[in-house]
């Protein structure tokens, strides 16, 4: 069932042209883990683990949101090669998922046990996926789409036993992780990618064009993780504060930044993380990387900028 913000894919070429030299395995991989960085890294989110703190999360830290993300390379670059000549399938879907699992085990000792980027690998992994498909690895559109046609195909080999995010999604009736990657993305496509971009486009400092990306993602994303920690009470709150931020003109104005403050301490009294947003996010940067390499431009994925004008 396609969400309201999907719309129809653009239809796939039957095979896979050879990446181009420059967006080779080994190169999706460092944008992958760098979007990871990227995305943890950006300071001040609401309830999540930031330059300030760990947010809603005890038992995380920046330091360990970097290790996670760095041992996730192999497993990027083992989908990247797993892919390369293929065209969407259950069989490609499930090498994916086999790798990912791989890629799970490989954060898992990484971090001690603890979940950081299972999300993220899904998401990403149908990404990187995508761009190797792609005849236009720098056209999001395109590459969101061919991952959401992975996405829509089957796992035989799926484990049995229903993660927080599906359990959650099937209590409440919303996509979740799953039902975003097969519609193609919408989030990331057709409000993050968009968010960013103007905000780029008006002159704003890239870290506060990145976090009102985050904040239009929020703003109308039925997260699961903001639903499975504090229920319909935190998402209503998470969606509201982000778009009052966004109305008072973002996170570049003194309002805007003052409406944030407030937010994240919402969030952090009902102990809620809008970590599915910040899944996409990281999305959003990978897409916007890649967007940036075909083009020739400086990918920039560490220019999260200046945030001193918040207490550490």
């Amino acid at each position: 069932m396609l969400s309201a913000l999907a719309r129809p894919a653009p239809q796939a070429r039957d095979r896979a042209a050879p990446l181009p030299a420059a967006i080779d395995a080994a190169r999706l991989a460092t944008l992958a883990v760098e979007s990871l960085i990227a995305e943890a890294s950006l300071t001040p989110k609401p309830g999540l683990v930031d330059g300030r703190g760990s947010g809603a999360h005890a038992d995380l830290d920046l330091a360990l949101m970097h290790r996670s993300a760095r041992a996730l390379f192999p497993c990027f670059s083992a989908m990247a090669g797993a892919v390369a000549g293929a065209a969407p399938s259950r069989q490609v879907r499930e090498q994916l998922a086999a790798i990912g699992r791989d890629g799970e085990a490989a954060m898992f000792a990484a971090t001690v046990g603890i979940n950081t980027h299972k999300g993220a690998i899904w998401s990403l992994g149908l990404l990187i996926a995508g761009a190797v498909m792609a005849s236009r690895p720098g056209d999001a559109v395109e590459v969101a789409a061919i991952a959401g046609r992975i996405a829509r195909h089957s796992d035989s080999r799926m484990p049995t036993d229903a993660s927080n995010g599906s359990r959650v999604a099937a209590r409440y009736g919303v996509p979740g992780a799953r039902g975003e990657a097969q519609d193609g993305f919408p989030h990331v496509v057709r409000v993050g990618l968009p968010a960013l971009r103007r905000a780029r486009s008006r002159g704003i400092a890239e870290t506060f064009a990145r976090l009102d990306a985050l904040l239009a993602i929020m703003a109308v994303l039925d997260d699961t993780c903001l639903l499975h920690r504090g229920g319909r009470d935190a998402l209503d709150r998470a969606k509201t504060g982000a778009a009052e931020i966004l109305r008072r003109g973002g996170t570049s104005t003194k309002p805007g930044r003052d409406a944030l403050d407030q937010l994240d301490v919402d969030l952090l009294a009902l102990n809620a993380s809008p970590g599915g947003s910040g899944d996409l996010f990281a999305a959003t940067l990978f897409l916007d990387s890649l967007t940036h390499l075909s083009s020739g431009a400086p990918v920039g994925l560490e220019q999260n900028g200046d945030f001193s004008q918040w207490k550490p």
